[in-house]
């Protein structure tokens, strides 16, 4: 297993982490199966995996029940364990304490290594930064709770500078990037500044949540004129950890084939080892991809805010992935957790977004289209295009 520094600490992170919010469950998520889920976690740390990932919603909150228990008989002390604050959750600053003993007694331990403020996008980061979520983590610091301070992130890179600045002791982050996120959230941009800030940069959704292991034939067919044949998964791994930026790469892991070929690729892992030619490559599967995408909507905004509360990007992002990466069923998983008054089928028809839409895009015709996809299920072949 390779190891890589993990910002300005004097420690060294492999590789390859080991994230628990995708392990193997009897069928209902909240259900882990624990003897598979606890051998798969002992075979990553066996083979040098060194940083567990969990938070306190995962499977319904039996993730840190089960990594408690999974890293007994002398694991525990062979990883640095990372888990999760539910900023969301945060109502009063009597919280703070509340989640992080809640935690500690799940997890059956005393002290969380690295300790993330979850999920943080504008808003959840204004509410714990103001009931004083910073003075209370250096409180929790110095009594042994935890051990260094970071956070998760999603949102645009402008709300992610303003929270890398506001706190000169952040130890580390967590962005969600692969070589399709390079403009999305922190993004590139993102990455680099937190290293040149002395954070460590910890990877979440390398694989874009299982959308790149399986790409439509157009993708495959120029992954197989690389001179170097890799599988989907090795592209996308070895493309993050060819950056020097990158301290450990996450992978949420649902199966021991997965963990299996995940350890073996870290063992190979280093910084600037992709050629020119096979960084292009990446480049051009990454525009084909685009290419894919039936709806040309930039994300740009302009058509909002919807008179009627429909949220038009993320409604046509949503469509597209589908589309993308071959993944209709994810697509549709996706539309579930749009409110209901965002969705597509809330659109009436009003046109006033077309006159602001920079594409000339028939947002009106494609928001009933996008309802029957992805609501009602019917398939994307089946719908007459605008």
């Amino acid at each position: 297993m390779q190891i890589r520094r993990f910002g300005e600490l004097d420690w060294k992170v492999s590789a390859l982490g080991f994230g628990c919010m995708r392990l193997p469950t009897t069928g209902d998520h909240k259900d882990i199966d624990e003897p598979e889920a606890t051998k798969m976690l002992r075979y990553a740390i066996d083979h040098g995996v060194n940083y567990v990932d969990t938070a306190y919603p995962y499977h319904g909150g039996n993730s840190e029940r089960f990594v408690g228990r999974a890293l007994k008989g002398g694991y525990r002390q062979k990883v640095k364990l990372a888990t999760k604050l539910p900023c969301w959750l945060v109502k009063a600053s009597e919280d703070l304490d509340r989640y992080l003993d809640e935690q500690l007694e799940k997890l059956q331990d005393e002290h969380i290594d690295f300790y993330l403020l979850h999920a943080l996008n504008e808003k959840n980061w204004h509410n714990v930064r103001d009931l004083g979520v910073l003075e209370w983590a250096e409180r929790a610091i110095a009594d042994g709770r935890i051990g260094h301070l970071g956070f998760s992130f999603h949102d645009k890179y402008e709300v992610f500078q303003e929270i890398v600045d506001a706190y000169d002791r952040w130890t580390f982050c967590q962005i969600q990037y692969n070589y399709m996120d390079v403009e999305n959230q922190a993004g590139t941009r993102g990455l680099k500044y937190a290293a040149s800030r002395g954070m460590g940069v910890v990877i979440m959704e390398p694989l874009l949540g299982g959308r790149l292991v399986d790409p439509p034939a157009p993708i495959q067919e120029l992954w197989d004129t690389a001179a170097r044949r890799r599988t989907p998964v090795d592209w996308a791994l070895e493309w993050l950890w060819n950056q020097p930026e990158v301290s450990v790469v996450l992978s949420g892991m649902s199966a021991m084939d997965h963990v299996r070929e995940n350890v073996a690729c870290a063992d190979t892992a280093g910084t600037h080892v992709l050629t020119a030619e096979e960084l292009a490559l990446v480049g051009r599967v990454r525009e084909k991809y685009r290419e894919l995408c039936p709806i040309p909507c930039t994300r740009c905004g302009y058509c909002m805010p919807c008179p009627n509360g429909v949220d038009i990007p993320r409604n046509f992002e949503t469509y597209n992935e589908g589309v993308m990466y071959a993944k209709p069923d994810h697509a549709r998983q996706a539309y579930t957790w749009i409110s209901e008054d965002e969705r597509a089928s809330a659109c009436v028809q009003c046109r006033e977004c077309e006159e602001l839409c920079p594409q000339g895009i028939p947002i009106s015709e494609w928001m009933p289209i996008v309802h029957e996809v992805l609501g009602e299920g019917k398939p994307y072949e089946a719908c007459p295009l605008p």
